[in-house]
């Protein structure tokens, strides 16, 4: 597991080209496409090398434009939009043969002491308990150090589709604020546009179903680390029109609301009857 957990944090180390342009690798989830999560984290690593250290990414805002190839690295284009005196503006391309997959911008803020408020934490079982329970679905990437406990039922019973889950990266990593952001910005793809095909009846492999990203937003509150266990709480107000909108919460395990998260995606049936 420690080589998997070094793999994908090399994966966030980026081979610098110019001063505003990068080169990430490339992994193979088992996806028909290159995994979103992975653009999402490598752009943001690569904003991030442009602006100071002091000003933290507070949000990052993406649209998928065209299926990445797992099998090819990706070329990163930052455009230093703005360096104000609070807040710091990149906006960057992910490239893959000659053409842009992905693009964001992310905003960086320098600290900034106010007024503060959150959404509670549901009251869920630990993932200590969870682990000694036989009926958990405890899942994990082949070769990968991300890990899923699931929890059973809606968080949310005003909402037609929901989810819970407790996930964290396998193993001990560097004390790097800086790396765990960006490790939350990749992670934070995983389970969430899925959670709109729960009350449908449909699961993930299923050969009748198109499903990709369109979008993705996400907004950082505080830093925390991702190699403890983190709660995603996960809902989905609505889908129609052959898209699904999937909206998330992400606590520590003191409580904290550390980021919020929202995506928009394609969900189409071929074939098969609309449920």
């Amino acid at each position: 597991m420690a080589e998997s957990l070094n793999n994908l944090i090399g994966l966030l180390d980026l081979e610098p080209l110019e001063e505003t342009l990068f080169r990430g690798q490339s992994q193979d989830l088992g996806f028909p496409q290159l995994y979103g999560g992975q653009v999402l984290g490598q752009a943001l690593a690569a904003a991030a090398r442009t602006v100071p250290k002091e000003r933290r990414p507070h949000s990052q805002h993406g649209y998928f434009l065209r299926p990445g190839d797992p099998h090819r690295p990706v070329v990163y284009q930052v455009d230093t939009v703005r360096d104000g005196g609070n807040f710091t503006t990149r906006r960057v391309t992910a490239i893959q043969k000659g053409r842009p997959i992905f693009f964001c911008s992310a905003s960086f803020q320098s600290s900034e002491p106010n007024l503060s408020h959150q959404r509670p934490m549901p009251e869920v079982p630990t993932p200590e308990a969870l682990l000694k329970s036989s009926d958990t679905q405890h899942s994990r990437f082949p070769g990968h150090p991300i890990e899923f406990l699931y929890l059973e039922g809606n968080p949310d019973n005003a909402v037609p589709a929901g989810q819970c889950l407790w996930f964290r990266l396998s193993g001990t990593l560097p004390d790097d604020p800086a790396l765990h952001r960006h490790l939350l910005s990749y992670s934070s793809d995983f389970n969430l546009l899925t959670t709109s095909l729960i009350s449908h009846g449909v699961g993930y492999t299923d050969k009748h179903l198109q499903i990709a990203s369109l979008d993705h937003a996400l907004w950082l509150h505080a830093d925390t680390r991702l190699d403890d266990w983190l709660l995603y709480v996960i809902d989905s107000p609505w889908a129609g029109g052959a898209r699904g909108l999937a909206r998330g919460h992400i606590y520590d395990r003191q409580g904290r609301l550390v980021a919020s998260t929202a995506q928009e995606g394609l969900i189409r049936i071929h074939d098969a009857p609309i449920r």
